[in-house]
C-alpha cells in the first residue's frame, strides 16, 4: 500500500458482497478511477474493502452498483484489515475423531471417521464407515463436510 492511499468501507446488502466488487472493479477500469485494490473478505459479511486516495473516488465509484448501500465514514488502516489478508488452513476445526462426509471425487457420499490431520498439506486421513476392510484415505480438507465433531 502506498502513503497516499487508505482502505475505505463500503456497506452492501447481505450476500451481494462479491456482485458489488466485481461491478466496482468493472467501473473503476471503464472510468479510469485511482481504485487500487478491493477485497471482499467471506467472513465479512455486508461488506468489501477498497483501497484508494480518496474516499470521493469510492463514493464516485458506487453511485451506480445495485447492492452497494454507503461508505463508511473514515477510513481503516492495513493493520486492521490485516487478518483477512492472510490464508486459513482448510482444516481448521476439522479435529482427530470427527464424523465427516466426503463430498468429491470417488468417495463422493461416504462418511468417515477422521483419523489424522495434517495441517502442513491441508489433508487429512480419515476411515471410511461402509468399507469391509478399514483402509485409511488421506484426502483433502476442501472435499469434505464436518458432520459431527469429535465429543470432548
Amino acid at each position: 500500500m502506498s502513503e497516499d492511499s487508505q482502505i475505505f468501507v463500503i456497506k452492501t446488502t447481505a450476500n451481494q458482497e462479491r456482485s458489488v466488487a466485481t461491478a466496482l472493479a468493472r467501473i473503476a477500469k471503464k472510468e479510469k478511477l485511482d481504485i487500487r485494490a478491493i477485497l471482499a473478505p467471506d467472513e465479512l459479511k455486508g461488506y468489501v474493502l477498497v483501497e484508494a486516495p480518496k474516499s470521493g473516488i469510492v463514493e464516485l465509484a458506487i453511485q451506480t452498483i445495485p447492492h452497494a448501500r454507503a461508505l463508511v465514514k473514515g477510513s481503516s488502516t492495513i493493520a486492521e484489515i490485516e487478518h483477512f489478508l492472510k490464508p486459513k488452513p482448510i482444516v481448521t476445526g476439522i479435529k482427530e475423531g470427527a464424523i465427516i462426509e466426503v463430498t468429491s471425487g470417488p468417495f463422493k457420499g461416504e462418511k468417515a471417521r477422521v483419523k489424522r490431520v495434517d495441517e502442513g498439506h491441508e489433508e487429512i486421513t480419515v476411515e471410511l464407515f461402509d468399507a469391509v476392510v478399514p483402509i485409511p484415505i488421506t484426502i483433502r480438507g476442501d472435499t469434505v463436510r464436518i458432520l459431527r465433531k469429535e465429543k470432548e
